[in-house]
């Protein structure tokens, strides 16, 4: 099989050697080269529409990286961004104090989210997983925090500790997704200390396959949770209006305290939620303190409204599920027919294409090899991220991609013979 050639990127390049003389590493966090393959992927975008995006030296890609996640609709989704429009002209969107729509959007979460009896809204994840931390915190009375996932960059979880004194961490516990049984044993110990068991119901690790929950594990972990008092928080930041209306809580229906929502409930405006059930949200009412002069921006509120609007009336996530299944079906086969050590994870609505670790490491290079072919050939993956399927992927799109994983594990075929 033929090697794709190689994208110009020439304009991202030069954008990048200017970035890197005014921002420390010239682009934030999960956007540098090095999470993607370096030299091979853009760095500066310049439009997106539907599924598609436009790099800034005019390279075209169906995308299934989302936005990380927010993208659940489509890239400028019109009637979203017409709502924000209208909302932005004729009432403004940043004041003093609170608009309407802060009452309209906590309703509507009480009636989709099965624990919501209460909500707070804030901008990022970051954001709201720490604060649903505090508020457990002072709900119980208690310190100690058990923790199962990727949960944001503030002091208490981030993997990179660099800046941060041990004593802002040191009351955190990880415990593996799917391993009751290490749970178990870090809540023999540190049950009767703890405020929190914070956990992505469906397995999303960073760089790792997916998981579905195994046979009892989330009723298990509740279980555990209710025997120590502790706060049982969802992060359902990725999760939440994606693999249901619900999220992970409903299509699994195990209800936990807590529940963090973000991402796509606006389909790529910044907001994100703590919800959960009124005896525990209410420790914020008057035991801590949560403000910033931008979380009561209405603008992301009518976004937010709007989306779920839609979803709701055009079954998107029903679409997204149909759609999903053949795709993953369809990718599944194209693995079984080249024999290369690919795996595939994951749910309909968010899956992830890795390859199986080998005592040689020959994995790293077919991964690098693979993603390489994909993106040359116009097709947005990350080999260190799961993807998503939107709403605007249409089956001609999904087809076309099929095209291109065929190829690209049929080149890594030839290349590893």
């Amino acid at each position: 099989m033929k090697e794709t050639v190689k994208l110009n990127i020439t304009k991202s390049r030069e954008l990048f050697e200017e970035a890197i003389t005014l921002v420390p590493g010239g682009v934030l966090g999960a956007r540098k080269p090095g999470d993607f393959i370096d030299s091979e992927y853009p760095i500066f975008l310049e439009t997106g529409k539907g599924c598609r995006l436009i790099d800034v030296d005019g390279n075209e890609f169906i995308d299934f990286l989302c936005g990380y996640g927010p993208i659940i609709l489509g890239y400028r989704e019109e009637e979203v961004d017409k709502a924000v429009y209208k909302q932005i002209k004729e009432k403004g969107f940043c004041f003093s104090l609170t608009q309407k729509f802060q009452n309209l959007l906590a309703g509507k979460l009480n009636q989709i989210v099965p624990c919501s009896e209460m909500s707070i809204f804030l901008k990022t994840g970051s954001d709201a997983t720490t604060a649903s931390i505090r508020i457990a915190r002072a709900h119980t009375g208690k310190l100690k925090v058990m923790r199962c996932g990727y949960h944001g960059w503030h002091d208490w979880c981030v993997e990179m500790k660099g800046g941060i004194p041990s004593k802002f961490y040191e009351d955190v516990f990880e415990f593996q997704y799917n391993n009751l049984d290490q749970l178990e044993k870090l809540m023999e110990t540190h049950g009767n200390d703890t405020a929190a068991i914070i956990m992505t119901p469906f397995g999303h690790p960073n760089h790792q396959k997916m998981q579905l929950p195994a046979k009892g594990f989330l009723e298990g972990v509740k279980k555990i949770a209710d025997k120590y008092g502790a706060v049982l928080i969802y992060d359902e930041i990725r999760t939440g209006f994606r693999l249901s209306m619900g999220g992970a809580q409903k299509l699994y229906e195990v209800t936990p305290d807590l529940t963090i929502l973000g991402k796509a409930i606006a389909n790529g405006y910044p907001i994100s939620v703590v919800t959960g059930k009124k005896d525990v949200m209410m420790a914020a009412e008057s035991k801590l303190f949560i403000s910033s002069t931008f979380f009561p921006n209405s603008e992301a509120f009518v976004a937010a409204l709007k989306t779920i609007e839609i979803l709701e009336r055009d079954k998107v996530l029903e679409d997204i599920w149909e759609k999903g299944e053949g795709f993953m079906k369809s990718i599944q086969s194209l693995i079984d027919k080249h024999g290369v050590g690919a795996e595939l994870t994951g749910v309909a609505p968010m899956f992830y294409i890795t390859f199986k670790k080998d005592e040689t490491g020959a994995y790293k290079g077919k991964r690098k090899d693979f993603y390489t072919q994909l993106i040359r050939k116009g097709f947005f993956f990350t080999p260190f991220h799961h993807a998503y399927i939107s709403y605007r992927h249409t089956r001609e799109d999904l087809d076309l991609t099929l095209k291109g994983i065929d190829e690209s594990l049929a080149f890594i075929k030839d290349k590893y013979q």
